[in-house]
């Protein structure tokens, strides 16, 4: 039987269960979830729950797929661009193109099938067989710094500086048009787009608090180069909210122009540059920089 595991994070109001899953779980028919939820495969604090159960946040629900068994991921040898390793967690540099973790259409050349190999049975267990060792992710076509926990001791430090936003997540990006201000802030919430259940949206029904800062690099005319540092993590937090003020990051097919100004470009100029935490087992904040993939230089460089 498949399951499912969601750590609901705090809610402006208590929000039905229903509608909260058909959010979070945008891939599963509202029908469906319905049935499992008629059928008490859904729990949250280990009791099960029918679908006018009020999520208030800050609690872990369970969801059980009867009849679903989980795909096996098999290891794979598959490089790893190492930024820092030790025996409780490590940081990558996830290269353009590479999925996170397994999922519908994806169960081979993953991340996690690379982690796999190279980590063997040492990887948190808490996110479930399909997300090991998974604490927070990266879009597919978004480059740079991620942090791996290899052990549930970690996970649970890590996830708690998430919740609290106090790690430090720094991304380089290069948008559409001149942005004047030098520096500048975005604080809209974000939720699931209310048509097209794929993509996110801002101020949305349901919304989940949302803020990204921004810093002017550099000015190329008709495009920006900018830094953007997370206050929270949303999901295609910083492509949403940057298109939201009508400067798209450059090659977002889904948020910005549906033609690319540079053909062959494959996805967003987007990299996870610097990475900060705290060690949950020294206490000490360690801080990691992940170099620009050549793809993005030789752009700079053309721009």
């Amino acid at each position: 039987m498949a399951e499912k595991i969601i750590v609901t994070e705090a809610v402006l109001s208590p929000v039905r269960i229903d509608r909260y899953l058909a959010e979070a779980l945008p891939d599963v028919s509202r029908s469906y979830l319905q049935k499992l939820l008629k059928e008490g495969c859904v729990q949250a604090g280990g009791v099960s729950v029918k679908p006018n159960y009020k999520v208030a946040g800050n609690e872990t629900l369970l969801v059980r797929f009867p009849g679903e068994k989980e795909p096996d991921i098999v290891a794979e040898d598959i490089p790893l661009d190492i930024l820092y390793e030790d025996e409780d967690l490590l940081v990558v540099n996830k290269p353009k193109g590479m999925v996170v973790h397994p999922g519908a259409g994806h169960y081979s050349g993953t991340l996690v099938n690379a982690l796999m190999y190279h980590c063997k049975d040492q990887l948190s267990g808490i996110n479930g067989v399909l997300r090991p060792g998974i604490v927070h992710r990266i879009d597919r076509d978004t480059t740079g710094s991620l942090l791996v926990c290899k052990n549930d001791f970690a996970h649970n430090h890590i996830a708690a500086q998430l919740k609290e936003h106090s790690i430090t997540r720094k991304y380089r990006a290069i948008v559409h048009g001149n942005i004047k201000e030098d520096n500048g802030t975005v604080n809209a919430c974000i939720g699931r787009h209310p048509v097209d259940r794929k993509k996110m949206a801002v101020h949305v029904k349901n919304g989940r608090e949302a803020v990204t800062h921004y810093h002017v690099l550099k000015r190329f005319g008709q495009f920006t180069y900018i830094e953007c540092q997370l206050e929270t993590g949303r999901t295609h937090q910083i492509r949403v909210h940057m298109s939201s003020i009508h400067h798209p990051i450059l090659g977002d097919e889904v948020y910005g122009p549906a033609k690319c100004p540079f053909p062959g470009l494959q996805g967003q100029t987007l990299h996870a540059q610097v990475l900060g935490f705290v060690h949950p087992r020294t206490g000490r904040y360690l801080e990691f920089s992940a170099p620009l993939p050549e793809y993005f230089e030789a752009l700079l460089s053309k721009l």
